[in-house]
């Protein structure tokens, strides 16, 4: 086993999640600008691109260096593009990748090591994304701004692996070494539909990983419990795995039902940890405004089993390409494999982004609400369905794990504990202040006007105008469709504020949050009837020194329907001392805003009675309002036109 091929896997490995994440963000970012199926949406023809391995006669190492090259420059350049090309270089690098997988695995199925290999580099790679997005404080650093450095850093020593030793002479070479896994065939050649069962588990590890294990932070949204924790947990579990196997390689040839027994629990670990987070939705209209559940204990409880259950995706990994190597597959079975296999990767990424958008597709739309739970568990039984094909293990002994490997994995973790604990802001309240700056804002999940994601601009535009409280709509993006990037946290973060995140990503909304300089007490999230998408309410106490206010923030549905904001004046009631903020969806001459006007004030119109203010802006057809209760005071009130967003970002002074 060389060294130096399980750090250019681990490469390898995490550009292909890398591009993966940009490619379905990119498609999804033209739904979102069109709310819509967009024609966009051809593209994910890409992902199908081992089809191709079907009518090339031969794939040598001409072929691999050409599929790497291609890798290595979509991972160079996308970053650098618009929305539009950039979902198309990185789908075409994702598309290679597809590619030169199966036929890696094609070439290296002599070799006795090349599975373990792989799986190091996996697990090396999985490392390497947790700690990109840990230095981003959500997002991953290597694709914004000067962090894009990262990225070409790591392609050119990935180049520089390949031709090192001749065009990567010890990657999938094809020296006769012995088998390793999948023994007993003896010589048996592979059927086309245990192939693709065995290519099927691998997709489906590899799917999990991009789903969730690349990026801890998304299952930190799924239950609202402490990062730290989560992440702790998770590399104390992968560390104990690379210790375990260093320490006894021949830990690897675990028995197949032990592996069996360890991957259902796993897999129904993972959907109960989601399920049991979930809250119900009634159809009832009478059932709102509705309190989000609270998790019963064992919830949390199988949350923490599964994280420390997760090596054994990795386990899976070499078992599964062992399998397959050791039935020499031909290369026209692992194109036809890997192609179908793609039929179900797009179908686990429709089903994990339709569990949000689900309002705005037609027909099987309404089938994905609040089913966020058993698209994971869709993936978790593909994933056994590829155990259950693998053959038994044999005795033979595992090779030993180079040192160097050993203590990178080990290094790796505690560097990204170590970053996460610098990268983490310290809160210390601000001081009591005669005026507080209020600012609502939807950020159209991370994207401008134009439709570029746009995370720094929206930063920069909050940093001027330096606002004490801040509800943000339209922020839930640790998911898939926004690239798993955890847009509160990272605007939380540089803004040195307090938050509270709102709906957790597995309830299938937007997202609504709430940031202060000020602590956050109490802050809990209540639905209200949606008929379409669902929609929610923050209600929270912001402690401004011993005088607490109230902050509702909140994004109401299409129209602003007259049920939803009659639940949210029922919800804010007689509460004192009042800032009800969000992108309300009506407009200053609908009944909505008369019935709410009955109960509070419009903040823009107590500073500016006729709409226009002294700069001009006469925001008279806005969506997007601050209203306040009668016992507090308007100073000023303030309009800033879209192009961060596709919103405005709109202000109110007030005294408390």
């Amino acid at each position: 086993m060389k060294t130096r091929n399980i750090f250019l896997y681990a490469i390898l490995f995490l550009f292909f999640f890398q591009l993966l994440t940009d490619f379905v963000g990119g498609i999804y970012a033209f739904g979102l600008l069109g709310t819509s199926i967009p024609p966009e949406l051809a593209a994910v023809a890409l992902l199908f691109a081992p089809v191709l391995l079907l009518v090339i006669p031969r794939a040598g190492r001409k072929v691999l260096t050409g599929l790497v090259i291609v890798i290595l420059l979509a991972r160079v350049v996308e970053p650098a593009l618009d929305t539009r090309w950039r979902m198309l270089v990185s789908g075409l690098g994702a598309a290679a990748w597809l590619m030169w997988f199966p036929v890696a695995l094609w070439r290296g199925r002599w070799r006795h090591d090349e599975t373990v290999t792989m799986m190091w580099g996996l697990l090396l790679g999985a490392l390497l994304s947790v700690l990109l997005r840990t230095l981003g404080s959500g997002v991953d650093i290597s694709v914004m701004g000067l962090g894009q450095v990262a990225g070409v850093l790591l392609a050119g020593l990935a180049a520089w692996l390949w031709w090192g030793e001749g065009l990567g002479s010890g990657v999938g070479s094809g020296v006769g070494m012995g088998l390793v896994g999948g023994g007993e065939e003896g010589g048996e050649r592979a059927t086309f539909g245990r192939a693709t069962l065995l290519a099927l588990g691998v997709m489906a590890v590899l799917t999990l990983i991009y789903f969730a294990f690349a990026a801890p932070y998304v299952m930190a949204r799924w239950t609202g419990l402490n990062l730290t924790l989560t992440l702790g947990l998770l590399l104390l579990a992968w560390a104990a795995f690379v210790a375990a196997i260093s320490w006894s390689p021949r830990l690897l040839n675990i028995s197949k039902s032990w592996l069996l027994i360890w991957n259902i629990i796993f897999v129904f670990a993972l959907f109960l940890t989601i399920k049991g987070q979930q809250t119900i939705f009634p159809a009832s209209p009478d059932a709102y405004p509705l309190m989000a559940d609270y998790p019963a204990i064992w919830a949390n409880a199988v949350f923490y089993l599964m994280l420390l259950l997760s090596p054994i995706v990795f386990l899976d990994f070499h078992h599964l390409t062992a399998s397959m190597i050791g039935r020499r597959p031909t290369l026209r079975q692992m194109g036809g494999g890997f192609t179908l296999v793609a039929l179900f990767l797009l179908l686990a990424i429709f089903g994990h982004v339709f569990t949000t958008v689900y309002d705005y597709i037609p027909v099987v739309g309404p089938f994905f609400r609040n089913a966020f739970a058993w698209v994971y568990l869709f993936v978790g039984v593909a994933m056994l369905a590829g155990v259950l094909a693998i053959g038994k293990n044999t005795d033979a002994n595992a090779p030993s794990i180079p040192k160097a490997v050993t203590g990178t994995g080990l290094l790796l973790t505690a560097v990204i504990l170590a970053a996460h604990l610098l990268v983490a802001v310290h809160l210390t309240p601000a001081p009591p202040a005669d005026a507080l700056t209020i600012l609502t804002y939807n950020i159209q999940q991370g994207y401008s006007e134009a439709g570029r994601k746009n995370y720094g601009g929206q930063l920069a535009r909050i940093r001027a105008i330096h606002p004490d409280i801040i509800g943000l709509q339209e922020s839930d993006a640790a998911r898939i469709a926004n690239s798993n990037d955890d847009i509160v946290r990272y605007f939380a973060d540089h803004l040195n504020m307090y938050s509270y995140y709102g709906p957790k990503t597995v309830t299938g909304t937007f997202g609504v949050a709430l940031l202060s300089r000020y602590p956050i007490k109490n802050p809990i999230t209540l639905f209200l009837y949606s008929e379409g998408e669902q929609v929610a309410v923050i209600r929270a106490q912001v402690m401004v020194g011993a005088q607490p206010l109230t902050v509702f923030v909140t994004h109401l549905g299409n129209g602003g329907p007259m049920i939803q904001q009659q639940q949210l004046l029922q919800i804010i009631d007689e509460t004192p001392r009042a800032v009800v903020l969000g992108d309300f969806n009506f407009r200053p001459d609908t009944p909505q805003y008369a019935l709410t006007t009955r109960r509070l004030l419009g903040s823009w119109t107590q500073k500016w009675p006729d709409w226009q203010d002294d700069q001009g802006q006469k925001p008279d057809t806005k969506i997007d309002h601050i209203f306040i209760t009668s016992d507090l005071r308007v100073i000023d009130a303030r309009y800033f036109p879209a192009g961060p967003s596709d919103h405005p970002a709109l202000t109110a002074v007030i005294a408390p």
